[in-house]
């Protein structure tokens, strides 16, 4: 076995020798095992950029994309129907636990999957999580009525594992084909959850509301969800050995949490993270209780998934010529001025109107997160441990921002109260202070571009500071 793998060394190169002009900082170095019995037609030093291997391996990171978060915006949909139909029995806040601890997951597992994943158990990872997603809609599908611990198991703590699992491995699979377009496969990843979020709701709505009713409507959302994430796990494939050097990410912590700029970026995180998904869990809920009607309701979580899909992709234009840092402010700040705006939601126009703003502004700010870590990380090697560091313990704010918020809304309806909270959460004041430390450091910083590699998984930014 030990000649059948010879060992390549690939270079990412963060600055070309035009653009680090003077830098003493030497270049980093990841080491790839490279397989010599493996079929791909261009040298495993090269990045192929294209061709059947690496378009189908990105249509399977889109497919896993569409039914992993994009069905978590869907939420919402379970949520009306909790309320109203199954379990009436319990309060809005123990509701829209199951779905925040869903997503809590979704963020905390992927520090485990992405340290598997750099140890070369993606193929693992991939059809673990997608037996477990498949398998948790099957069995929400027989959860009873008035069980909440039934679909909690299943919805909140099942299909949870099964998102974080699938979330980092889906996107790294993409860096061993693409560099010169990674930027752009990137964005088309992410339409995934976008357009996830755009079908899921329309396809819950009208099958657990219509004739099939819960059981059958699940069963029939299980079944699309399972067979597009078979057809995913057959379409991807690695093409690099892990790397000899795995990424510490002990170390990566302990120098990450020590940094002011980052400190700040991550506490504007962890409070963003508290009402970034009230719209996403009760608009739908909001909009029934206020008289718009249902067949308008139901089309409300639409709305707003597709605002998003346009913030998401404007981001990286609009970034371009205002910078990473003062975008991400103004979409934070934006989206707590619209989150006060929801109370005095009263009527079609001002659901629509919330809608599509708070949709476009929360998308701008999803697009922005990686490369505002990008922005605020010292060694580019050490990118991926900082972001998952980041995302976990912004995580923790999404596990309490909706339940907390269903407790306040309490069951005669009081809709200001969780609006009030989610609006006046935004992160405001520790962004504004990361973006002046950011501008001082820039100073010291100038690099106007990078690439940045973490084990095998290798991203591209831009770095655009003003050094005034």
């Amino acid at each position: 076995m030990a000649d059948e793998t010879k060992p390549e060394t690939l270079v990412e190169e963060p600055w070309t020798a035009q653009e680090h002009k003077g830098g003493s900082e030497e270049l980093p170095v990841v080491e790839y095992s490279v397989s010599k019995d493996s079929d791909l037609p261009l040298p495993l030093q090269e990045f192929p950029e294209g061709g059947l291997a690496a378009w189908s391996t990105a249509f399977g990171s889109f497919l896993i994309l569409f039914c992993s978060w994009g069905y978590i915006a869907s939420f919402g949909v379970y949520q009306d129907f909790y309320t109203g139909n199954y379990l009436t029995n319990e309060t809005s806040f123990a509701i829209s636990f199951i779905g925040s601890f869903n997503t809590f997951l979704g963020t905390s597992v992927s520090l485990v999957s992405g340290t598997l994943y750099d140890r070369g158990y993606f193929y693992h990872l991939v059809v673990a999580g997608s037996l477990l997603q498949g398998f948790s809609l099957f069995m929400l599908s027989l959860a009873k009525p008035n069980q909440y611990y039934q679909i909690f198991l299943t919805q909140g703590l099942g299909s949870g594992i099964a998102l974080g699992l699938l979330y980092i491995p889906s996107l790294a699979i993409v860096s061993h084909y693409f560099r010169r377009k990674r930027t752009l496969v990137m964005a088309f990843l992410t339409m995934g959850s976008s357009l996830g979020a755009i079908v899921h709701p329309i396809m819950l709505n009208n099958l657990l509301n219509g004739r099939l009713g819960f059981a059958n409507g699940v069963r029939a959302s299980a079944g699309l969800v399972s067979a597009l994430l078979l057809i995913a796990c057959l379409c991807m494939r690695t093409r690099l050995d892990p790397p000899t050097t795995p990424v510490n990410y002990i170390m990566a912590a302990k120098k990450c949490l020590r940094d002011v700029p980052f400190f700040f970026a991550t506490v504007g995180a962890f409070l963003f993270q508290i009402g970034f998904y009230y719209p996403t869990f009760f608009l739908q809920l909001d909009s029934t209780q206020h008289g718009t009607g249902i067949t308008f309701s139901s089309y409300s979580l639409v709305i707003l998934s597709a605002a998003s899909s346009v913030g998401r992709v404007s981001a990286g234009y609009i970034a371009g010529y205002i910078g990473v840092i003062n975008l991400t402010v103004i979409s934070a700040i934006s989206c707590g001025l619209i989150l006060l705006g929801t109370i005095g939601l009263n009527s079609l126009a001002s659901v629509v109107i919330i809608a599509v703003l708070y949709g476009y502004f929360s998308g701008v700010y999803t697009a922005l997160l990686s490369p505002l870590m990008a922005n605020l990380t010292h060694n580019p090697s050490e990118l991926g441990g900082w972001m998952g560091i980041s995302f976990f313990l912004g995580g923790f704010g999404s596990l309490i921002g909706t339940p907390i918020a269903g407790a306040l809304l309490t069951s005669n309806y009081i809709w200001w109260r969780p609006a009030l909270f989610s609006g006046v959460s935004r992160p405001r004041l520790p962004l504004l202070y990361t973006l002046r430390l950011i501008n001082h450091r820039s100073l010291h910083w100038p690099v106007p571009q990078c690439t940045f590699s973490c084990g095998s998984f290798t991203l591209e930014c831009r770095r655009r500071m003003n050094p005034k």
